[in-house]
């Protein structure tokens, strides 16, 4: 076969993340740090399941035009049983995705050499395809070295214990991790019959085949654990190169059309004096759960920004008048915007996040403890109210609260609902002096800790360079 002859002057990267915004968002953020620093070029492949969403649509657009991107053909889950895990649904998306993902890499790769493969947590099937080609497969590794060290011990903890971990009677203790309660770790690994388990213990057992995992996460954070991960490399282990925190605050838009007014709000309240309520992308409370929150927020006599979504549709009385709502204002307690104005902002579904944690009024985030989102508070240096929902978010609490000291955590009843004196306790705590105090300075020495990790003889920068320079000799 004759070979092919390349004429590119920058070197390029495919990346393939995992349908859903936790995904896409940290992905396209290496990708702009690859294309404004490096001088790559990417193309993003995208796996879909439906249409593209409102927010999916809205990071697409924005990107530059060095970065480029594919909507592969929806693939169908219509033989998948409707209680099917995210994580069962998402991993059958991705392998019945590669077809497509293969007719992209020929038509790629007959014009371009491609320097590196990029997948996240649950694109390892991938691998086949672009060893197809001759592509070095990397991992972006989207959550913190905890998870990951997880992960990588998944297999030998399967093989050691038969039991089901939430019954572990001692917290797990993993080379340099925080020790972990069984309960605490993530839903799907708590069911070893579910899909969802078998689906995590297979990616996780083909982490061996990546040529190097990128973690976003960095030394300050996490040093422990960072320290026992790239200590001799093990044989068969990928390189482990922790390159955070990568978030979407670079991105900050100057331009920003403040809509709904919150920015302006913000701007005529005392320093650090707003407590940030949301919950994510995909973070849903119960009808329930939604009053005790409005109700404990009141309660707390401080001031907040609350991103408001209409509760969790299961769990809305069938004889509510408003059940049928699109307007998740409808859910809130009556006469409760009369009583909350000018101590409380309310957004409805979606707020400029990164706006808001970079704010000089915002004084702390309750946050359901996504990655991503804790990325962007500590590197804003807002301490934290965890309140975790779904995913690897309760690990996330327990890191948060127990090890580095940045967090507090409400606790629920014995029927799981965090009650609204509970709720005012935590919010009195965190924006509060004392212990409050002592969160905002833990907080305010990691955000030191981030932007120093980042500058030009940081670790991070340093491991992304490594990264890159791998990548760069692949192009020559």
């Amino acid at each position: 076969m004759e070979e092919q002859i390349y004429h590119q002057t920058k070197p390029h990267v495919v990346i393939f993340p995992t349908p859903g915004m936790g995904h896409l968002i940290p992905l396209t953020e290496l990708a702009k740090q690859l294309v404004h620093h490096h001088n790559f070029s990417i193309t993003l492949i995208l796996p879909t399941i439906g249409p593209p969403s409102m927010a999916m649509k809205s990071v697409l657009d924005q990107l530059p035009e060095t970065i480029s991107y594919i909507l592969l053909s929806p693939v169908s889950l219509d033989d998948q049983p409707k209680d099917a895990k995210g994580e069962t649904r998402i991993s059958i998306a991705m392998v019945r995705s590669l077809p497509y993902l293969s007719e992209e890499l020929k038509r790629i790769t007959s014009s371009k050499r491609v320097a590196a493969f990029v997948i996240d947590l649950f694109g390892t099937d991938a691998f086949d395809v672009a060893n197809e080609f001759g592509i070095p497969p990397y991992i972006f590794f989207p959550c913190n070295a905890n998870v990951l060290q997880l992960l990588l011990n998944l297999s030998s903890l399967h093989e050691s214990y038969s039991g089901e971990f939430k019954d572990l009677p001692q917290p797990l203790c993993l080379p340099g991790c925080v020790p972990m309660p069984g309960t605490e770790l993530i839903p799907p690994l708590q069911d070893k019959k579910d899909d969802a388990y078998m689906w995590f213990l297979h990616h996780a057992r083909r982490y061996s085949l990546a040529e190097g995992i990128l973690v976003n996460t960095f030394v300050d954070l996490e040093s422990s654990v960072l320290k026992e991960l790239m200590a001799e490399k093990q044989p068969g282990m990928p390189t482990i190169y922790p390159v955070g925190p990568i978030t979407s605050r670079s991105s900050i838009d100057k331009d920003f059309d403040d809509a709904s007014g919150c920015l302006q709000w913000l701007d005529n309240q005392p320093l650090e004096s707003v407590l940030y309520v949301s919950f994510g992308s995909f973070g849903f409370l119960s009808y329930e759960q939604m009053i005790e929150l409005a109700y404990g927020l009141e309660m707390s006599g401080h001031r907040f920004l609350w991103v408001v979504k209409c509760p969790a549709a299961a769990t809305i009385d069938a004889s509510l008048s408003k059940q049928m709502s699109t307007d998740p204002f409808d859910f809130l307690p009556d006469g409760y915007l009369h009583r909350i104005n000018g101590l409380g902002f309310l957004v409805p579904l979606w707020a400029p996040q990164i706006q808001i944690l970079n704010h000089g009024s915002t004084g702390g985030f309750l946050s359901h403890s996504g990655w991503n989102s804790t990325l962007e508070s500590i590197v804003c240096g807002k301490p934290m109210i965890t309140w975790p929902l779904y995913a690897e978010q309760r690990m996330n609490a327990v890191m948060l609260v127990e090890d580095i000291g940045v967090a507090v955590r409400p606790k629920p009843d014995e029927n799981g609902l965090i009650g609204r004196e509970e709720i005012s306790r935590v919010v009195k705590i965190l924006m509060g002096g004392g212990e409050g105090k002592s969160l905002r300075d833990k907080t305010r020495k990691l955000k030191e800790g981030a932007a120093r990790v980042l500058s030009e003889d940081g670790s991070s920068n340093i491991s992304f360079l490594e990264v890159v320079d791998k990548w760069k000799q692949l192009n020559n």
